[in-house]
C-alpha cells in the first residue's frame, strides 16, 4: 500500500462515511440498484422481463467481482458494459434483459445524482453541528467585551459572542445554498442516448405514457418527485456548478473563521485545542500552532479553487453529450464532497473545543480602551461645562503623546495625562469610572440573544461535540 499514490483526503481527512458514500464498490452497487429498478419498472409495464430475472437482480446486487469486471473492461475498453457483463456473470437468468433500453449515462448520471444528493444531505447535517458548538459558544459568551477590530486596528469594542455570531451568519447562508443545490435535483431517468427516449418508445411500441410512467416510478424508487423536463444523453452539467458553488460557499465561511481563530490566537486571546502530547513544532518544543485552523484554510483554498472545474465544463458541453467532461467530474465532484467532508469535522473539532483566554481578552480591551473612550470623555466633560472644540486639541495631543509611550514600550498613560490638563473638570478616578468595558458594547448581547432565537430552529436538533479526526 505503500508503493502507490494515495490522496490525503482519503488517508488523512476525509470521514469514513464520505470515503465509502464515494468508494467503488457503492458506485456499482448504486449501477445494479439501477439495472435491478429498470428491470423491475420494465416487467410491471409489460416488456419481456420476468420477475425471476428481476428477483435474480435483485438477490446479486451486492456480489460484484471487480476482477472479472476489470478485465473486461481492459478487453472492451468500455467501463459501463464491463460491469454489464460481471453482473451477467452473477445473474446468468438476467443477462439478457440487463441495460434493456439504456444507455451508459443511465447508470453513470443517475448514480451521480444520488451520490451527490446522498453527500450533500450528510454535509448539511455537518455544517449544523458547527452551528450548534457555535450556538453554544455564543450564548456563552454574548457578554464578554472583546477588542474590535478594523483593518486589523483596534476600534470600537464588541464581544466574543457577537463574532462567533458573524461566523454563524456566514454559515446559515451556506446552509441556505446547501438546500437551494438539493431543491435543483431531479433525477434523469431513462432518456436514450441523445435525450428523446426514443428506444423506450419503441419498445413500448409508441406508448408515450408508459415511456413517463416507466421513469417517474424510476425516480420514485430512488427518493426523487420528478426527473429533468429534458435532457440530452446527461443531467444538466449546470447542477454540477451548483453543487460545487455550494461546496465553496462553505470553504469560504469556515476559511474566515478559521483565519480569524488564528489572528486571535497570536493574540492569545483565542486557543483551538491542544492535546496533552500534541507536539507544536519539531525546533521549538514550546509552540502552540494553530495547525487545525491552518489545515483548514489549506483545504478550503483547494476546495474554493476545485469549484471552477463544474463552470468550465458545463460552460463547453457540445450539444446532446460530449465526454471531455467525464475525467474531470471523476476527479472534482468526489474530491469537493471529501475536501468539504474534511473542512467541516475540522470545523466540528475546533468549534468544541475553543477556548477564551479571557484575563489576555480584557487585558487587550483595557489596553485600548483610554483612547476609545475619549469620545465618551469629551461629552461628560462638554456636560460640565467644557469647550467641545478645545476638549478635542486635548485629546488628539494627549493621545499622541500616551501613543509615543507605547511605541517606547512604556505603558500608556492616556487617562491620568488628560486628568491632569484640568480641562475635562473631572478627576483620573471620575475618568476610570467610565471606563468600564460594559459602557462600550452597544446592543451586543441583545443582538446575539436576538439572532439566536431567530436561527435556533436550524441548529438546535444538531448534536455538538468534537469530531475524532484522522491525524
Amino acid at each position: 500500500m505503500y508503493d502507490k499514490y494515495e490522496s490525503p483526503l482519503s488517508s488523512r481527512y476525509a470521514s469514513d462515511y464520505m470515503l465509502k458514500l464515494f468508494s467503488q464498490r457503492t458506485r456499482i452497487e448504486t449501477w445494479r440498484r439501477l439495472w435491478t429498478e429498470l428491470a423491475a419498472a420494465e416487467h410491471e409495464l409489460g416488456l419481456p422481463v420476468t420477475e425471476e430475472q428481476v428477483e435474480a437482480l435483485r438477490t446479486h446486487i451486492p456480489d460484484i467481482d471487480f476482477d472479472v469486471a476489470a478485465a473486461q473492461e481492459k478487453k472492451v475498453r468500455h467501463d459501463v458494459m464491463a460491469h454489464v457483463y460481471a453482473y451477467g456473470q452473477a445473474a446468468p437468468c438476467a443477462a439478457g434483459i440487463i441495460h434493456l433500453g439504456a444507455t451508459s449515462c443511465f447508470v453513470t448520471d443517475n448514480a451521480d445524482l444520488i451520490l451527490y444528493r446522498d453527500g450533500l444531505r450528510y454535509l448539511r447535517g455537518e455544517l449544523v453541528k458547527v452551528l450548534a458548538n457555535l450556538a453554544d459558544f455564543a450564548e456563552r459568551y454574548k457578554a464578554l467585551p472583546t477588542l474590535g477590530y478594523t483593518h486589523y486596528q483596534p476600534a470600537q469594542p464588541t464581544t466574543v459572542g457577537k463574532r462567533a455570531a458573524l461566523w454563524m451568519q456566514d454559515l446559515l447562508s451556506d446552509v441556505e445554498e446547501v438546500d437551494f443545490a438539493l431543491g435543483m435535483f431531479r433525477f434523469l431517468g431513462c432518456r436514450g442516448a441523445t435525450g428523446t427516449e426514443a428506444s423506450l418508445l419503441d419498445l413500448f411500441e409508441g406508448d408515450g405514457e408508459k415511456v413517463d410512467e416507466l421513469n417517474r416510478r424510476l425516480a420514485a424508487a430512488f427518493g426523487f418527485e420528478r426527473c429533468f423536463e429534458v435532457c440530452g444523453q446527461t443531467y444538466p452539467r449546470k447542477l454540477d456548478s451548483r453543487i460545487l458553488n455550494a461546496l465553496s460557499a462553505v470553504a469560504q465561511s469556515c476559511c474566515r473563521m478559521a483565519n480569524d481563530i488564528r489572528l486571535l490566537q497570536h493574540d492569545r486571546q483565542l486557543q483551538e485545542p491542544f492535546e496533552d502530547a500534541q507536539i507544536g513544532s519539531s525546533a521549538m518544543p514550546y509552540k502552540r500552532n494553530p495547525m487545525r485552523s491552518e489545515r483548514l484554510c489549506s483545504l478550503a483554498r483547494y476546495l474554493m479553487t476545485d469549484a471552477a472545474n463544474a463552470p468550465m465544463t458545463a460552460s463547453t458541453q457540445w450539444l446532446e453529450r460530449t465526454l471531455d467532461d467525464s475525467a474531470n467530474r471523476r476527479i472534482s465532484m468526489p474530491e469537493g464532497f471529501l475536501c468539504a467532508d474534511a473542512i467541516l469535522r475540522l470545523a466540528q473539532n475546533i468549534t468544541a473545543g475553543l477556548r477564551v483566554n479571557e484575563a489576555i481578552v480584557d487585558r487587550s480591551l483595557r489596553e485600548s480602551l483610554p483612547f476609545l473612550a475619549t469620545e465618551n470623555l469629551m461629552m461628560e466633560a462638554v456636560k460640565r461645562g467644557g469647550d467641545r472644540q478645545a476638549l478635542h486639541e486635548v485629546i488628539r495631543r494627549c493621545s499622541m503623546e500616551a501613543a509615543q509611550r507605547l511605541q517606547n514600550g512604556e505603558p500608556s498613560d492616556l487617562i491620568p495625562r488628560l486628568a491632569a490638563t484640568g480641562e475635562f473638570g473631572m478627576t483620573e478616578a471620575e475618568m476610570r469610572e467610565l471606563l468600564s468595558p460594559e459602557n462600550y458594547i452597544g446592543r451586543c448581547r441583545e443582538q446575539v440573544e436576538t439572532f439566536l432565537a431567530r436561527t435556533r430552529g436550524v441548529y438546535e436538533a444538531a448534536a455538538g461535540g468534537s469530531a475524532e479526526l484522522n491525524v
